[in-house]
């Protein structure tokens, strides 16, 4: 029996007393802007299914132009109505009156990228105006800290295995630490509580509020033995700790995708 034979077969009791756990998708609350067109940009900020956007555009004037957007997942994209909106010009008493309820005026779409969740495709049309499509991503703002030790869990699945009794998923608990050097460098090493300790290294690409560890080399030792490369994404600080996904293909031919987080430990 080999490392990940008898791995599968302890994370699958470990995942028969645990309650299910609901994957949530990729948040895409960020300022999106366009490198190449530096001076505008737009608002992302997501609840559940929902995006609310707030564009900072110019109108023929070359002055600033208010809109937002309401989107909503379809299940390709998220589409909705767009809306421009007024009121008092601002260093006087806002008065009611000068501000009527937003008005649509067209609609938007945003069209993330089916291979990352740092880039996507923007498109909006004001009927009265014209219409724009841009390929926009994350602006990254400031270096974000993710070095720290954690405490969290891990929730994954095996697929595309040459034995078809080792495509099934795994749930395990862990003991994270994470060093982030200057230069980009990268290091996570979870200790699980099943008695595997796994280390993860490479260059942190940051896009927003998220990194990417594309590359990393990823090794294993104790109750799982193994050396490959995987990807590391989606990765973020959180309010009160860090979280993230991985995908791998391992020496076994097993593919391993998993989602992770941690509190941090103070």
């Amino acid at each position: 029996m080999n490392s990940i034979t008898r791995f599968i077969a302890r994370a699958t009791f470990v995942a028969a007393c645990a309650f299910p756990v609901t994957a949530l998708g990729t948040d895409f609350t960020d300022i999106w802007f366009n490198p190449q067109e530096s001076g505008w940009g737009v608002n992302v900020v997501q609840a559940d299914n929902f995006l609310f956007l707030t564009f900072f555009i110019y109108g023929a004037n070359r002055q600033p132009t208010w809109y937002t957007a309401q989107l909503t997942w379809d299940g390709t994209r998220y589409s909705g109505g767009l809306y421009r909106t007024e009121g008092s010009f601002w260093p006087n008493t806002w008065n009611p009156a000068e501000h009527p309820a937003a008005v649509q005026v067209g609609n938007a779409s945003f069209q993330p990228d089916a291979n990352d969740a740092y880039h996507a495709t923007l498109v909006w049309n004001d009927v009265g105006v014209g219409g724009q499509t841009k390929r926009v991503q994350r602006q990254t703002l400031t270096t974000i800290a993710v070095g720290g030790s954690y405490r969290g869990g891990q929730s994954g699945a095996y697929s595309s295995c040459a034995q078809s009794s080792q495509n099934q998923g795994y749930t395990d608990t862990y003991r994270l630490n994470v060093t982030q050097a200057a230069n980009g460098s990268a290091a996570l090493t979870f200790v699980y509580d099943s008695g595997a300790t796994c280390t993860l290294t490479g260059t942190l690409q940051q896009f927003g509020q998220l990194y990417d560890l594309p590359g990393a080399s990823y090794a294993c030792t104790g109750t799982l033995t193994f050396t490959t490369t995987a990807t590391v994404y989606e990765l973020k600080a959180t309010a009160q700790g860090l979280e993230g996904r991985l995908v791998a293909n391992l020496p076994s031919g097993c593919r391993e995708d998993a989602d992770f987080s941690g509190v941090l430990l103070r």
